[in-house]
């Protein structure tokens, strides 16, 4: 902080300037309405509290120029605060603090006819100028920072209240503060976090709002989940396109909902459709796109009981032999059941793979002509795919 070299002449001219300090004070109020608009319309601060503030600051200034006091800068660091709350922007704060330094130079220059004391006038204000800045500047920094902390705090709080189902009253309140309408239509997005504290989507909700797209976002130490705003019918394609942008793990999205009151039961959806990507991989997939693979997620354990009840002879089989007949399994049903197709897939002759399909068929006990031995199989492959990590435990224990 600059202290200010109190001279004998400094002091007399500061006490001459203290006997005009009314009109002093008047007309740097009146400069600051002409010129600054945000001061005229009174948007932040009424007329007379500026006058005041004119008032106090002024008045501050004139005694550490007489040399009554060492340099203030309590009123400054108020002064910060003050508009800081009231969301005043900081480049306007600072040239109002000109505009009242400079008329009291303004003033000061008019009774001084020697250049030392000018250079000494000058010196002494414009350091004061520094100091209110900083002070100034410092407090309202600080005030904002601790501003936008509670308001991300609530904000969060929100959010979680929100995904946990909150109750009907609250909604309003919620809805209100993060910017959703509470009868719009949204969807829940569930993103695989890469590491702990690691956001999985970097930026998204900035850049969903680039889009005209309102969203609030929660991040948990295995989860980044958001609920977004469909506010255009084509916000569903721009919300698929950023999201696969920097997609580092799995993605689930729930169906498309109306009514905000139904975003937990949607997260719900998000992970079962997050859960029926296997583990490792980094995609994306919505619940309604695989309602099978949805269905198998939500209910792991009666799933990982199918699996091995339908499959467990081929589980059984020594390693090699095992991954070679449930690759092609798995192969005849993405190629929807198609010899051909399954030999281009596992890249051997189409008899290689029917003499494959009659072996796994004589291990299962099933066909793959009927119907329910088809839906069985495919059922428990997904859940294979789903839940990999189980394919060499012992089979779930029965209920007694």
């Amino acid at each position: 902080m600059h202290f200010v070299d109190t001279q004998p002449a400094l002091a007399r001219l500061a006490a001459e300037v203290e006997r005009h300090k009314p009109e002093l004070i008047k007309n740097t109020v009146a400069q600051i309405l002409e010129e600054m608009p945000v001061y005229g319309r009174a948007e932040f601060v009424s007329h007379d509290e500026l006058s005041r503030s004119v008032t106090v600051n002024i008045s501050v200034v004139l005694r550490t120029l007489r040399g009554v006091e060492p340099p203030d800068m309590s009123q400054a660091t108020a002064t910060g605060r003050a508009r800081a709350e009231q969301g005043a922007p900081l480049p306007e704060l600072l040239r109002a603090y000109r505009i009242g330094l400079t008329q009291v130079w303004l003033e000061f220059t008019e009774l001084t006819r020697d250049t030392a004391e000018l250079v000494a006038v000058t010196t002494a204000i414009w350091a004061l100028m520094d100091d209110y800045a900083e002070a100034l500047t410092t407090s309202y920094r600080d005030t904002t920072a601790s501003l936008m902390l509670a308001h991300q705090n609530r904000r969060s709080a929100l959010v979680e209240a929100l995904f946990a189902g909150s109750s009907e009253g609250s909604l309003w309140d919620i809805a209100r503060v993060l910017d959703l309408s509470l009868d719009g239509t949204f969807v829940v997005v569930a993103a695989e976090t890469p590491v702990l504290g690691q956001e999985a989507l970097p930026r998204i909700e900035s850049r969903l709002r680039e889009r005209c797209l309102a969203s609030a976002w929660r991040l948990t130490p295995d989860l980044q989940v958001g609920v977004v705003s469909l506010r255009h019918p084509g916000a569903s394609a721009v919300i698929v396109e950023l999201m696969r942008q920097d997609i580092s793990g799995r993605v689930g999205v729930s169906p498309v909902y109306t009514g905000l009151g139904h975003t937990a039961r949607a997260l719900h959806l998000a992970r079962v459709a997050l859960s029926s990507l296997p583990p490792g991989t980094a995609s994306m997939v919505q619940f309604n796109d695989s309602p099978l693979a949805g269905l198998v997620a939500s209910a792991p354990e009666a799933s990982v009981q199918l699996a091995h009840q339908v499959l467990r002879p081929l589980l059984d089989l020594p390693g090699e032999e095992r991954n070679v007949l449930l690759l092609t399994l798995r192969a005849w049903f993405e190629g929807q059941g198609s010899t051909k197709l399954t030999a281009q897939r596992m890249f051997c002759h189409p008899n290689t793979i029917r003499h494959r399909l009659k072996r796994i068929t004589d291990e299962l006990g099933r066909t793959l002509t009927d119907p329910a031995d088809i839906m069985e199989i495919g059922t428990a492959l997904r859940a294979l795919s789903i839940f990999p990590d189980t394919a060499h435990l012992p089979p779930p224990a029965r209920p007694a």
